[in-house]
């Protein structure tokens, strides 16, 4: 985990191949940010329970498609990057604190973040077989979804909250980092 704080790795996003699947799926895994605010968001929906569990993954893939397709497109899309990193310290910090705001609130929180995110991904689409690509990126983003989701069921509520806490400081030493 230290090696992915590093300067160097953060907003980090290493070559893909020349397209398709391979290259979508590989996307999310390239960069601290997007790995800390997946995995919280599979956490926060833990945490939440019950319609939450699904709602607040749905919803952020969803966007993240999307902002894909805008970024893909070229459309501009202001603060990207802080946005991004806005969702890890965020979405951490309301698993460190067991927040919970109306789930509408927090489903429109998500859905901007996803849509960050993706802008970020389809800006840096290869040319040729985009649907390939955002599919890889979302299967993947809802895999890292479901890592934090299974890791929140099986962790004790302290140590989940733990969990968000040291997301909170993880994208807190990206931002200062970038």
């Amino acid at each position: 985990m230290i090696a992915a704080l590093t300067p160097a790795a953060a907003l980090a996003h290493p070559g893909h191949d020349p397209g398709g699947i391979a290259a979508g799926l590989a996307h999310p895994l390239g960069g601290a940010d997007h790995l800390l605010a997946m995995i919280s968001l599979g956490l926060l929906a833990a945490q939440r329970g019950g319609r939450a569990t699904w709602a607040l993954p749905a919803g952020f893939v969803g966007a993240m498609l999307a902002g894909g397709a805008l970024g893909a497109a070229g459309v501009p899309l202001p603060a990207v990057e802080p946005a991004i990193l806005a969702s890890a310290i965020v979405i951490g910090a309301m698993v460190a604190g067991a927040l919970r705001p109306p789930l509408a609130a927090t489903l429109a929180g998500a859905a901007l973040f996803g849509l960050a995110h993706g802008w970020a991904h389809g800006a840096e689409a290869p040319s040729g077989a985009l649907l390939p690509f955002m599919a890889g990126f979302a299967l993947a983003t809802a895999a890292l979804h479901g890592v934090g989701i299974l890791a929140g069921h099986a962790i004790p509520a302290m140590l989940l909250r733990g969990a968000g806490a040291a997301a909170t400081l993880a994208g807190l030493m990206l931002a200062v980092a970038g």
